[in-house]
């Protein structure tokens, strides 16, 4: 459906683009949370979510 869309041409190029922005996404998602509260982000991920419990 898309390649007659776009063409077969340009979904090759899409395809050969795949794992560099996946790299690049992987890459600026690392990078956010080791810029910013990286708690506030790993609190999602359940093994881990529990270490950062603060009891009041």
């Amino acid at each position: 459906m898309i390649s007659k869309l776009i063409g077969q041409k340009y979904v090759a190029i899409a395809k050969s683009w795949i794992p560099t922005l996946a790299v690049w996404g992987t890459a600026g998602g690392v990078a956010l949370v080791h810029f910013t509260d990286w708690q506030l982000f790993l609190g999602h991920v359940p093994y881990i979510s529990g270490k950062f419990n603060k009891d009041e």
